[in-house]
């Protein structure tokens, strides 16, 4: 009689990709717990060890901010002419020697040079990695990248609870370690990624179903020719507004226009990670497929309404209606979170033609980067304007999914079916 197989042993099965794919989410953990570590003290560091003013900061995080949009469409047009495995190894070591480049001078056009050089890769890493699972996984890709979403949220709640403890001890020194230990994790992922195979040509690749309609719009060669891309592109940057707002508005909007506790920002950035690392893989069942995922582009635009009604309300009354508006706008724009996560991973790779998949995905990482780039001056107009400005954000961002809707259905007729008919809550 056979012996069953031990229960780690069949979750590990469970992930696509093989082994390969699990090595990579790997690579992510480590990836995110290292960016954790340095990401919640970049400023302080530059106040208080490299001694920048405040509008100093603000300069330097806006050029490299700017320049590391084009991180995205420079990596993807890379990935379509050179192994990939390289390029991520390539983009990894370069994060890591630019972030040693900051220890080695004080000077502001040297800070913002090599900050901006840092930003290239890392706007980059995430379309390597998209790029790496679409081919690895193929048609189970949306079920990877809810896992690895979910690993990446581990990864920076253990990397931001390090930094913590860190800046705890209440020394400059501490930032110059914890900017260390992030250079020593670029190292180590290199040398996972080194380890992992190159994944099979997108040629190679079903991104489309058997039952395909061979009368189905091909599109351009080029992304910036494809004016559908383009406006999808267009409109999944306006999607991306949850992060900012989340990361940055609520925090801000409870201290200027709330009568709840600050002690609130923290605890709700936690619930946040919690909800996604709970909901992410089981939700990614409804976005199974291209049709699933358009569909899931109505739910999304109903949560951004709810979340942005209840900002307006938070500041409408006492403390307890302030605490639990705030956690009712949370928990739905986290869900809009997930759920944009799901549809946007999928229906970017569906649109993509497989020869130019690099490049396609390269500049839809423009919308992610764009947002970063723009999404906090617009929340912080948006709260100067004061609380009847939410609602008409939340209009604007149901606008921008009615857009993209019915922007995408031509050239989805025949949606792939980008996963078997079982779903992730069945493995």
């Amino acid at each position: 009689m056979s012996r069953p197989t031990p229960w780690p042993s069949t979750v590990l099965n469970r992930i696509p990709g093989g082994r390969d794919g699990r090595r990579m989410l790997v690579v992510s953990i480590i990836d995110k717990t290292g960016t954790g570590l340095w990401a919640g003290c970049t400023v302080l560091y530059f106040t208080y060890v490299s001694g920048l003013g405040l509008g100093q900061v603000g300069l330097l995080m806006t050029v490299s901010g700017g320049v590391g949009i084009a991180g995205a469409p420079l990596a993807g047009r890379l990935a379509d002419r050179f192994p990939l495995v390289k390029i991520i190894v390539g983009a990894q070591l370069l994060r890591g020697a630019a972030l040693l480049l900051l220890l080695t001078t004080d000077h502001l056009l040297l800070l913002t040079l090599y900050s901006a050089l840092g930003a290239l890769p890392d706007r980059a890493g995430s379309v390597l990695i998209k790029l790496y699972a679409a081919r690895l996984a193929g048609p189970d890709r949306v079920r990877y990248q809810a896992i690895q979403r979910t690993t990446v949220n581990i990864g920076w709640s253990i990397g931001g609870l390090g930094a913590a403890a860190a800046l705890a001890t209440g020394s400059t020194r501490a930032y110059a370690l914890l900017l260390i230990g992030n250079v020593v994790t670029y190292l180590v992922i290199a040398a996972l990624t080194l380890r992992c195979a190159e994944p099979p040509a997108p040629a190679r690749i079903a991104a489309t179903s058997a039952g395909a309609d061979d009368r189905t719009p091909t599109p351009p060669t080029s992304p910036w020719r494809d004016r559908t891309f383009l406006g999808y592109t267009a409109t999944d940057a306006v999607l991306f507004l949850d992060d900012t707002i989340l990361q940055v508005a609520v925090p801000l909007w409870i201290v200027h226009a709330t009568t709840a506790p600050v002690g609130l920002a923290p605890l709700l950035l936690v619930l946040n990670t919690v909800l996604v690392v709970l909901f992410q893989v089981p939700l990614a069942r409804f976005g199974a497929t291209t049709r699933a995922a358009r569909r899931l582009l109505v739910p999304l635009t109903a949560l951004f309404l709810v979340g942005t009604l209840a900002l307006a309300a938070s500041a409408a009354g006492g403390t307890a209606v302030a605490v639990t508006a705030l956690v009712v706008a949370v928990v739905a724009l986290t869900f809009a979170e997930i759920i944009h996560a799901t549809a946007s991973w999928e229906l970017s790779v569906a649109l993509a033609p497989a020869h130019a998949q690099g490049s396609y995905l390269g500049v839809h990482g423009l919308a992610q980067s764009t947002q970063r780039f723009a999404g906090p001056l617009l929340v912080t107009g948006v709260m100067s304007a004061g609380p009847l400005a939410w609602p008409l954000l939340g209009l604007g961002l149901v606008a921008a999914g009615a857009a993209q809707h019915r922007l995408i259905r031509d050239r989805l007729t025949k949606p792939s079916l980008s996963v078997p008919k079982v779903t992730v809550s069945e493995h």
